[in-house]
């Protein structure tokens, strides 16, 4: 299994409705074993991440009044991308990985920019 990475709107009864993954765009959030071995990681906490490391215990969820914050974390991780690459590493190799989180990222990004643009959240699950 994989991770994804969905927008979603909370419906006036408050129910959440995650919306269709527009055409073209990948919403891969990494592996299941990512959860721990990458968002969760130490590498990851010790920069201060607080959304992505929720997903070693669960599912994350990112509601509208935190997409900015959501963004800042992505961009943070970004910064420190090969420190986590190198800290993070799996057998595929170290460019490969590096290669891997950079779509991770940018599917991150993606989805979060959308939620901001429509007042939507963010779930990876």
């Amino acid at each position: 299994m994989t991770l994804s990475v969905d927008v979603f709107l909370l419906e006036p009864d408050g129910q959440r409705r995650i919306l269709d993954v527009p055409g073209g765009r990948d919403d891969s959030a990494g592996f299941e074993s990512w959860r721990t071995t990458v968002w969760g990681s130490e590498p990851v906490r010790a920069l201060g991440a607080r959304f992505l490391p929720v997903l070693a215990d669960g599912d994350l969820e990112v509601g509208a009044e935190s997409v900015a914050e959501f963004l800042g974390e992505v961009a943070l991780l970004r910064d420190h991308l090969d420190a986590i690459a190198g800290t993070t590493q799996r057998p595929r190799g170290l460019a490969e990985h590096r290669e891997g989180l950079v779509r991770r990222l940018r599917n991150l990004e993606v989805a979060a920019l959308h939620a901001r643009v429509i007042g939507g959240g963010v779930i990876v699950w």
